[in-house]
């Protein structure tokens, strides 16, 4: 495989690409501004998340109606990545950035406005396929930039910093709410759009050279999608690492109203928890880039995660259905912050892993990982709301089938038992 700043002629000959050098030289600054781009999404969630029992009220709709405004952006973010991707790797990182960031900023400007909750589903809904474009052009600058040990590292430390962004989003719109309604959320995002477009326009330069950018068109962009598919290993990650985020957001869209209807905690008192958790999302993050990444193999890693993330879902389920009796908030938040906790090494690796196998096609391989996440997490949002408002049953149910589906991808098509390939 070449090395990160390389590219591999068909004659197999190996040429540096000055500019991607350069790039990784700034290091700190490249880390800030594609931190950025993966705190967008959410921030763009998150933030939105301790205002929803209010916009069931204001827009006199039901809480499984506003819950589709979670899943509208989510399948948004989705379909986005599906085009951006492939855009990406033929027309470079860059212009298909800013072109998805200002529509992004307009987007969210709009849905502050939005009269009802069918508006605000189709304005979320574009912003998730403009917000889409940092997602995946992210991943895809990281694997232009780094291979193997080095990228497994950037991605958790990529960890650290869209991992803040859950502590701190729920934390904001928690205040918002203290001083204005729901629409002040998206006042919020908009100014943080626009500050991050101008910081992607200034600071981040392109880094997939022309002569590495794909020819063709539409089926040139489909030829490689499908064998990219066709890679029974890739595809094993691609769905772990969906079935695992899957099982998040399952967590993010039903501890709203498991926490603050069904617990009585306040806005401010949910906004602390998540925040907990995501401070064990980022612990774990580092801690498996500082210390497990080099020292023990990737794919092991790999399933200590999605084990941990399976037997924290059988407990929640334990304990909602009653099987230890009523169960209080404690026992639940601390389940839900073992579970939330895994991640900080189930999505990193599932991601390196994936890429690894990928340089060629880069952008079009982030779009299926971003792709697959974010639609079975949209298939994943409405079922935890499915039994009501009153139960959170269902939250552990999703839960619970989506880490044993991320398991028996995992074991089932990549089989990390049967080669060395991802010793790193």
């Amino acid at each position: 495989m070449p090395e990160s700043g390389q590219k591999t002629t068909p004659g197999h000959i190996t040429e540096t690409a000055p500019a991607v050098t350069a790039i990784r030289r700034t290091g700190l600054l490249v880390t800030l501004v594609l931190g950025g781009l993966t705190a967008l999404p959410p921030l763009s969630m998150d933030m939105y998340l301790p205002a929803l029992p209010q916009v069931t009220g204001a827009l006199h709709a039901p809480a499984a109606t506003v819950q589709l405004t979670l899943t509208a952006c989510l399948a948004g973010m989705a379909l986005g990545q599906l085009v951006v991707g492939p855009m990406s790797d033929k027309w470079g990182r860059r212009r298909p950035l800013l072109v998805g960031m200002v529509v992004y900023v307009l987007a969210t400007a709009v849905c502050a406005l939005a009269p009802t909750a069918e508006l605000l589903i189709g304005f979320r809904l574009l912003q998730g396929l403009a917000g889409a474009a940092g997602i995946v052009i992210a991943r895809a600058v990281v694997r232009d930039l780094y291979d193997g040990v080095e990228m497994a590292r950037f991605f958790s430390t990529l960890m650290l910093i869209s991992g803040a962004a859950p502590i701190v989003a729920p934390l904001i719109g928690g205040q918002i709410l203290r001083i204005t309604d729901w629409r002040g959320v998206f006042h919020v995002l908009t100014v943080i759009g626009v500050l991050l477009t101008v910081v992607v326009w200034r600071f981040l330069d392109e880094t997939l050279p022309a002569g590495r950018r794909q020819q063709g068109g539409v089926g040139a962009a489909l030829r490689t999608m499908r064998g990219l598919v066709a890679d029974r290993v890739f595809a094993g990650y691609v769905l772990a690492g969906g079935f695992g985020f899957a099982t998040l957001f399952a967590y993010i869209s039903a501890s709203p109203f498991v926490v603050q209807e069904i617990y009585g905690a306040s806005p401010q008192t949910f906004s602390l928890l998540f925040g907990v958790n995501s401070v064990g999302l980022v612990v774990l993050g580092q801690i498996n880039g500082k210390i497990l990444v080099g020292r023990v193999s990737l794919d092991k890693v790999l399933a200590w995660g999605l084990g941990t993330i399976f037997l924290a879902s059988l407990a929640l389920l334990l304990l909602t259905s009653g099987v230890f009796g009523e169960a209080g908030l404690f026992p639940i938040a601390a389940c839900l912050f073992v579970l939330m906790s895994a991640m900080g090494v189930a999505l990193p690796n599932t991601n390196a892993l994936a890429l690894m196998r990928t340089p060629h096609a880069a952008g079009s391989a982030s779009a299926l990982l971003g792709t697959t996440s974010f639609l079975v997490g949209a298939v994943a949002s409405p079922l935890v709301g499915i039994a009501g408002e009153h139960t959170a049953v269902p939250m552990a149910v999703v839960q619970i089938v989506c880490a044993v589906l991320a398991l028996a991808c995992f074991l089932g098509l990549c089989r990390p038992w049967r080669t060395t390939r991802t010793q790193v």
